[in-house]
């Protein structure tokens, strides 16, 4: 069964990465998971998103799009 998530009004990429996949600097596969939200920097309330299934990678892959 797939994992969600429902934001909170503010969340963040980086907030929800670090407290669903245990580190912001898996932001990139969340946003990966939920491509139609990528635009988004402050979430609103009520937004149902894919927690994907960790891909550990020792390169530059697993930091967020704005630190590659």
């Amino acid at each position: 069964m797939a994992k969600t998530y429902t934001t909170a009004a503010g969340d963040m990429w980086d907030k929800i990465a670090k407290e669903q996949l245990g580190s912001e600097y898996l932001s990139n596969q969340l946003i990966d998971a939920n491509f139609k939200y990528s635009k988004v920097v402050k979430f609103e309330a009520g937004v149902v998103l894919n927690i994907p299934e960790i891909v550990q990678n020792k390169s530059k892959v697993n930091l967020p799009p704005w630190k590659r």
